[in-house]
């Protein structure tokens, strides 16, 4: 749900309680809205708890690095060519 969830519970709870004056004999709406504001106080409480239990973890990352040792007294390796041709290539078809 996160924190702006968290905050539209308690805006719509506070306008539950204390902006709504409607009389319902099967419900009370201050209830409600005091209801959805705790809500709304412990679904900001927990994001903000799982936040920073994130930001604790921090691991180590184990990078292997290759390094390669260059001899320049070596000769370098010779690479295969491509096989000429005996005739110059032709208009394509």
């Amino acid at each position: 749900m996160g924190i702006g969830g968290g905050i539209f519970l308690i805006a719509l709870g506070a306008i539950l309680t204390f902006a709504v004056h409607a009389n319902t004999s099967w419900l009370d709406l201050h209830v409600v809205g005091w209801v959805l504001m705790l809500s709304g106080v412990l679904v900001l409480v927990l994001t903000i708890w799982f936040w920073q239990g994130r930001r604790r973890q921090r691991g180590l990352t184990l990078v292997e690095q290759a390094q390669i040792a260059h001899d320049p007294a070596q000769a370098h390796p010779v690479l295969p060519q491509p096989p000429d041709t005996d005739f110059p290539p032709g208009p394509q078809h």
